[in-house]
């Protein structure tokens, strides 16, 4: 009982810890005017957006 709400906590804090290092990843990319580092981001990004659908498909297919 106690395992799952750990991991549903985990879960979420996954998720916009991945958003908050995609965006540090591009800021810091056009700071330094770095293509790699940007697309650095950009992946994040969309490894973030990913993850977010499959949670939210997941909590909406597991209803308590």
């Amino acid at each position: 009982m106690w395992r799952k709400s750990i991991l549903n906590r985990l879960d979420t804090t996954l998720i916009v810890f991945e958003l908050v290092l995609s965006v540090v990843f591009i800021v810091v990319g056009y700071l330094i005017d770095n293509h790699y580092i940007r697309g650095v981001g950009v992946g994040l990004t969309i490894a973030w957006v990913t993850s977010a659908i499959a949670y939210l498909y997941k909590k909406k297919m597991v209803k308590p």
